[in-house]
């Protein structure tokens, strides 16, 4: 590794970005990579921490070409000394070596123990982490470390190659593992932690990361306690923000808010774990780098573009936190809303963070807000199946008797641009339907004239070209063409030319919290959430939800293990459009 010093805010790499040469096509898993500290904004100083491997040696500027900043970034609300300041930017500061210590606030909770520390020990398994590293379970149940360890450790698993060395790294990883019992809202407590977190730095370049997996009412208040009492003082302070990001406008923008009275926008990493699946991330390779699509993305040749989303599953006892939310801000308003405007965004001027987000921005303002007509709401029932009863969501005991919250929604939405007017983009999601998916499905304009429409008969969508990208399970991209059945006849066939993932490609596709965690500790922004995209999407479904709630909108019924509520018919015949995922040709 090559230590540089801080350089320049005036610096072209210094704008908040990565010094990654290019943030779509970079390979995985990059070993050792993450020990990298990402440059900071040009307002702030920084080390930067640079892979041999991928970028060299990194120069190092003159301290005469700029003026150095109050804050670190990201240190919080604390200054450089005169005396840290020499330090960092003194010769001696290149033998400096760095560490990443990484805080899972709420560390006994569900998604600690299931999501968080299995991609971290993925990562360090794949030789992603730095070589300095500390990771500290912080929440308030009582437990020792080696507690903490025998919870962690019935989580882990090795990658589908099983190395024989497995149960060591196991073992290795584990003893990076600490914890320490604290409340959330107490400053104290977090400056026990601080104190803890200097032993195991011992006098390296300290970089942090908190995981907040904790519920949003009590974001500010960890927020306000590390800062003020766990922030670094001569590196970067970042922190992961789990969604739900409010309940509408104003909520959100109340913990936006509350959040940047402790934190820059820069240090904050809202994250949308949909965001970090590999078909997503591969969803503007796929569009911006094959001339056979890029020219056909646009109203001229796409009739309607259809986002799924499903899963064969209710709530099970977890009703309580669902029926706050439901299911439209539980996926329609992050996942994917997020996944349309990807699709959608005008070729970003280059592959920076802010480039690529400024363009989802831009789709997002561009939308017409939703309205009640262009929506259908349902709720399962309980149905009987080969025997087996089947609960409906207001049998679960979690869920108050008589809720209306939908457990499905399908809408259609439109942006008002040149590319975009006119062509319908059909969001679905929904529990306890007939199978689990989650997938994108382009549907391509009837080709004009067509020769051979006599095959088809009148049902012309038989002859639409589809293009599929199947996000989970069984990741793949397929395009759906019309092709001639062999033999002396005239036959047509639909057929599939197939991406299977899991015949192209051997290696285990990684776990989305693993590329988002590495993407945090790198300072790459481009999958995280920015604050103006999240006002930006609010603006879009807060009168929706209102007219909702405020009206006592009743969903409609549909069986647990449907295709769910009629009504998302008749939704997509408003437009002219049939849901590509319940043709007969399709398979759960």
């Amino acid at each position: 590794m090559a230590l540089s010093a801080a350089r320049c805010p005036a610096d072209s790499l210094a704008a908040g970005g990565s010094l990654r040469s290019s943030a779509f096509l970079r390979p995985f898993p990059r070993s050792v990579l993450a020990a990298r500290v990402a440059p900071p904004p040009s307002r702030n100083w920084s080390l930067a921490v640079v892979c041999k491997q991928e970028a060299g040696t990194a120069p190092v500027p003159s301290t005469k070409e700029a003026a150095p900043s109050t804050k670190v970034e990201n240190g919080g609300l604390f200054g450089l000394s005169s005396e840290e300041f020499r330090d960092v930017i003194s010769p001696d500061a290149n033998e400096r070596e760095s560490t990443v210590s990484i805080t899972v606030v709420g560390a006994s909770g569900d998604l600690a123990k299931k999501k968080i520390f299995p991609a971290l020990f993925a990562l360090y398994y794949e030789d992603c982490l730095p070589k300095h590293f500390t990771i500290f379970g912080y929440a308030r149940s009582k437990m020792t470390d080696a507690e903490l360890r025998t919870m962690v450790s019935r989580t882990l698993t090795c990658r589908i190659d099983k190395r024989e060395n497995c149960n060591e790294k196991m073992e290795q990883f584990l003893k990076r593992c600490f914890y320490h019992s604290g409340q959330y809202d107490s400053e104290d407590n977090f400056a026990e932690l601080d104190k803890k977190l200097r032993e195991h730095e011992a006098g390296r370049l300290s970089n942090r990361l908190f995981y907040l997996s904790i519920p949003p009412n009590i974001f500010i208040e960890v927020v306000k306690s590390a800062s003020n009492s766990a922030s670094s003082k001569n590196g970067w302070t970042r922190v992961i923000v789990e969604k739900p990001f409010g309940r509408d406008s104003d909520s959100s923008a109340a913990l936006t808010n509350g959040l940047k009275q402790y934190l820059e926008e820069d240090q904050i990493f809202r994250i949308d774990h949909y965001l970090g699946k590999e078909l997503v991330e591969n969803l503007s390779i796929l569009r911006f780098s094959n001339l056979v699509f890029e020219p056909l993305w646009s109203r001229q040749y796409i009739r309607n573009v259809q986002l799924i989303f499903s899963e064969d599953f209710g709530t099970e006892g977890r009703g309580g936190y669902f029926d706050s939310y439901g299911i439209i801000r539980d996926i329609m308003q992050n996942h994917l809303l997020q996944i349309l405007a990807l699709f959608a965004m005008e070729t970003p001027v280059s592959l920076d963070a802010e480039d690529i987000r400024n363009e989802k921005v831009k789709v997002l303002r561009s939308m017409r807000p939703l309205q009640l007509e262009d929506v259908v709401v349902g709720q399962y029932k309980s149905h009987t199946k080969g025997g087996v009863k089947y609960p409906g969501y207001t049998d679960d005991k979690t869920v108050p008797s008589g809720s209306l919250t939908p457990t499905f929604a399908a809408a259609a939405l439109f942006i008002d641009n040149a590319r975009w007017d006119g062509v319908p983009f059909l969001m679905k999601a929904g529990k306890a339907l007939h199978t689990k998916r989650a997938e994108i499905r382009v549907q391509f304009r009837h080709v004009p004239g067509n020769l051979y429409k006599r095959t088809f008969g009148t049902d012309l969508d038989r002859a639409t070209n589809e293009l599929v990208i199947r996000v989970q399970p069984d990741e793949a991209i397929y395009l759906k063409i019309n092709n001639k059945i062999p033999g002396l006849g005239m036959r047509l066939d639909r057929s599939n030319l197939n991406l299977l993932y899991s015949s192209r490609y051997s290696k285990e596709i990684p776990d989305a919290y693993e590329r988002l965690l590495l993407d945090a500790i790198e300072g790459e922004r481009r999958l995280f959430i920015r604050s103006d995209e999240l006002d930006a999407a609010w603006e879009l479904f807060t009168p929706l939800l209102k007219e909702l709630e405020e009206k006592k909108i009743a969903p409609e019924l549909y069986p647990y293990g449907s295709r769910g509520p009629v009504g998302a018919h008749y939704l997509a015949a408003k437009y002219n459009v049939r849901w590509g995922d319940l043709s007969a040709s399709e398979t759960a």
